[in-house]
């Protein structure tokens, strides 16, 4: 029988943050993934990466003295109810193992669709009040490109995927939502994409109240911050916050976490 996991992080002082907005786009997510990266004395970094591109610096980092947290805007697993829908045992690497199968999302989603139109929610979708399920049409293709060609390589090299995929590596990848963020801070979760001056101000605004919590924005940054009517640099600032510590009930061991 699973066990619920107790979600134990180190102080925000003494690891490396990474916050990814990620990409399932056809090519790789070529220069579409947003890292900002926080390190332990505080500063802030930006950087662009495709998928291959993400996995090295993640293979990286585990390789330094320091501790690593990389927190993906992207569903890293699968529902229960899909896979008891199609036979398929409930463990993480069961799960992610059986969609690799499908060899790409959308033959993956076909594959899905064939059995059941639902598009069920995972216990953590509700939990974090996540925007979408893992398979809805607007992000299939992140869910099956994250497990598929970023969380299944990095397991076995040993990377720590979190809850699901323990282990002592000094890099974890865990999943994080910056609506759920935002939710949880009580700011707006809405209204901050898009252009025109509306959501700019919402952008600016968010922008400002995490400098006042800590993650200090450079000015140069902030800019280009305000400017990104996309909302997709906010997203990757928003999950340098420090993911919640919580008990990770036992359907998160298989299904995945919200941090």
């Amino acid at each position: 029988m699973r066990q619920a996991a107790v979600c134990v992080w180190e102080s925000v002082t003494t690891i490396h943050l990474h916050g990814v907005d990620f990409s399932g786009a056809d090519n790789g997510g070529l220069h579409k993934i947003r890292i900002a990266s926080r390190n332990a004395g505080g500063a802030v970094t930006v950087d662009r990466a495709d998928r291959a591109t993400l996995v090295r610096l993640i293979l990286e980092s585990s390789k330094s003295d320091a501790t690593h947290i990389w927190r993906i805007d992207a569903p890293g697993g699968i529902p229960l109810q899909t896979l008891r829908a199609h036979g398929v045992a409930e463990r993480w690497i069961d799960s992610a193992r059986w969609a690799a199968e499908s060899g790409s999302p959308r033959a993956w989603r076909t594959r899905l669709r064939e059995v059941s139109r639902e598009e069920p929610r995972r216990h953590t979708d509700a939990d974090a009040r996540t925007p979408m399920a893992p398979m809805n049409l607007r992000l299939f293709k992140q869910t099956w490109t994250l497990i598929c060609e970023v969380l299944v390589p990095l397991h076995e090299q040993g990377i720590s995927i979190a809850p699901m995929a323990r282990t002592q590596s000094n890099a974890t990848v865990c999943e994080g939502c910056p609506a759920s963020v935002l939710h949880r801070l009580g700011w707006p979760a809405r209204g901050y994409k898009g252009d025109g001056e509306p959501p700019k101000r919402v952008r600016a605004l968010i922008a400002r109240r995490l400098g006042e919590i800590g993650i200090t924005i450079a000015p140069s940054l902030m800019q280009k911050v305000v400017e990104d009517t996309e909302g997709d640099l906010l997203d990757a600032l928003i999950l340098l916050m420090p993911p919640t510590q919580t008990v990770i009930p036992a359907d998160g061991l298989v299904e995945g976490w919200v941090y």
